[in-house]
């Protein structure tokens, strides 16, 4: 898929927006958002069993070694909103990704 950078850079500010409202309104909206922020986390460390404890401000995951091992991660995370839109990439399978995600939830935010 080739997108052009107007597009990119539009998805990616999309993405963001919807990570900041996500944040903003996890009370309203809690379960419909818990997992495109794992989905987020989960992507950017190639990571699987990502936990994000949003009153301790915490997150565990199981983070890729090698030859199929993982090990166990846990780490504060005070601004989530920054963390996670750290976590947004620019490549072209993540913006494929990313795609996909705004089609799922946006559909989640207009109802």
């Amino acid at each position: 898929m080739k997108t052009n950078t107007l597009n990119q850079n539009s998805l990616i500010e999309d993405v963001k927006n919807l990570i900041n409202f996500s944040v903003n309104n996890m009370d309203a909206s809690e379960s419909k958002f818990k997992h495109f922020h794992q989905e987020i986390v989960e992507k950017y460390f190639v990571a699987k069993n990502v936990q994000i404890n949003y009153l301790d401000q915490t997150i565990d995951l199981q983070l890729f070694m090698s030859n199929e091992k993982y090990t166990n991660l846990t780490f504060e995370c005070l601004d989530l909103i920054g963390f996670l839109q750290s976590c947004i990439k620019c490549d072209s399978d993540s913006l494929v990704y990313y795609e996909t995600l705004m089609t799922e939830y946006d559909t989640v935010v207009a109802a």
